[in-house]
């Protein structure tokens, strides 16, 4: 076989091996009717439409060259290949080596969209078999940060979390203004270092009206920075765990050292407690209203939080072991508070003619506005969420407690008592509730009787080189 016969017989072989493999031309036309009725993409892959043109390109080539086969002969083909092919032959037809170009091109638009679309069916089949999931026609919206804040509120929940509300109210005050619009992508080291800055730096927010905002004036205390970078620091805690818990859930695939790289502020967790002197708790409970005052003296007997208190039945208070049941802690486990004497005889009193599952502290809550006619009316109710806020404020000012304590103060003023009169640090934590010392020592050890300041000052003894004075030290009112 001559050279130019050999070259015309592989060309038709490729040709019919391309059609006849796996994607034949009625194939290709059951193909393109499936596509037609179907609404599965991938953004990674071509499009349904682009499938489908691609398709009808490479019926069209298939077609084409179908066709030059049954019209170029041998014969002339072999023309083709003889110099001295005359002019009318060359501009019907080209030159041979443009003919062959030509198959070459069309071979290879047709394999190519054969190609795409058996590799689109091999995809369906795989979803189909739940080997991979199932794409929506649309390409999904970016992942964002509130996205994510949602998700890990939602998963928050579903564990139990105890401070869903305050982690809730801190991401929409301060996480998903700024940043919520953000796709997880876009989050840049600098840009979080700069939110984080900006917490710190601008002053706590108080509470208004809805629509207002009022914001406690800083006035350069550095203990008012310390407590803002504290705030800070919680609030990028809360961003980070909702990152975290994105990329765990395979949400996000980007780099998480955005975030990550982002660092809390050192040493502004260590606040100074403050707590209550004898003669302070005296001046605080003489100055509360009734019904608050037994409030304030439970907690100040117990030690327990606001929150547990609220909550508090009578059925929790065990006359016999002389101990309160909290039965939710805000670490999640019940424990049991010890009752002094004091503390003893103070909840017999409040637990008296009231059934297990009364509450032990409630207040009354005007109802009814009074009027000339009628008198107003009162109804007595528990203790809500916030109730505490004026009552205290109005009782430190009334007491003269400058500046005002806050309820949890008296959780403090319980912890820091017991400490100074020697008991464990490991009693005191199992008191307050706490998971383990480290709290419990951050805050009180310091005020525990010391060996060495005990050695130290019995030894060392009085110089004699002070003069004797009637002078009584006060303590100096906190700023």
């Amino acid at each position: 076989m001559s050279d130019p016969a050999r070259r015309y017989a592989e060309t038709q072989k490729r040709l019919y091996d391309a059609i006849q493999q796996d994607f034949n031309l009625n194939n290709l036309e059951w193909i393109g009717r499936f596509l037609e009725k179907s609404r599965r993409s991938e953004e990674t892959w071509p499009s349904r439409a682009e499938i489908v043109k691609g398709l009808h390109k490479a019926k069209e080539a298939a077609t084409e060259l179908m066709n030059a086969l049954e019209n170029v002969s041998l014969l002339e083909w072999l023309v083709l290949d003889d110099p001295e092919f005359n002019k009318s032959g060359a501009e019907l037809w080209g030159s041979m080596a443009d003919l062959e170009k030509k198959f070459e091109t069309n071979i290879a638009i047709f394999a190519a969209g054969a190609g795409r679309a058996r590799d689109w069916i091999t995809r369906h089949n795989r979803v189909a078999a739940g080997l991979e999931p199932e794409q929506n026609a649309t390409p999904a919206p970016p992942y964002t940060v509130a996205n994510a804040i949602g998700d890990y509120l939602a998963d928050y929940a579903a564990r139990g979390g105890k401070a869903l509300a305050a982690t809730r109210q801190a991401a929409e005050a301060h996480i998903l203004p700024p940043l919520g619009h953000l796709p997880l992508g876009r989050l840049t080291r600098e840009k979080l270092k700069g939110w984080h800055r900006a917490l710190a730096t601008s002053p706590a927010r108080l509470r208004a009206r809805v629509g207002q905002r009022r914001h406690r004036d800083m006035d350069g205390d550095p203990d008012a920075l310390r407590r803002r970078c504290s705030s800070a620091n919680r609030i990028l805690t809360i961003l980070k765990a909702a990152l975290n818990h994105a990329r765990a859930e395979g949400k996000v695939t980007c780099a998480d050292d955005a975030w990550t790289a982002v660092k809390a502020f050192r040493e502004v967790d260590r606040a100074k407690v403050r707590y209550l002197l004898d003669d302070e708790i005296t001046r605080l409970v003489n100055a509360c209203p009734a019904d608050f005052r037994e409030l304030v003296t439970g907690a100040l007997l117990t030690g327990c939080r606001y929150g547990e208190m609220a909550m508090m039945k009578a059925g929790d208070f065990d006359p016999q072991a002389g101990t309160v049941t909290i039965r939710r802690s805000k670490s999640g486990r019940p424990r049991h508070v010890i009752l002094t004497d004091e503390g003893r005889t103070f909840f017999t009193a409040m637990a008296a003619g009231k059934s297990g599952a009364a509450l032990l502290f409630q207040r009354d809550r005007l109802t009814k506005q009074a009027t000339r006619a009628a008198p107003a009316e009162t109804a007595c109710v528990g203790w809500c969420k916030s109730d505490q806020f004026r009552f205290v404020r109005e009782a430190c000012a009334v007491a003269k407690i400058t500046p005002a304590v806050s309820f949890h103060e008296l959780r403090h003023t319980y912890g820091s008592r017991l400490a100074m009169k020697g008991v464990p640090i490991r009693v005191i934590a199992v008191q307050l509730g706490h998971a383990d010392t480290r709290m419990t020592e951050r805050h009180y050890a310091h005020l525990a009787p010391s060996y060495v300041a005990d050695t130290v000052r019995a030894a060392f003894g009085p110089l004699g080189i002070l003069a004797e004075t009637t002078v009584l030290l006060m303590r100096r009112a906190a700023g």
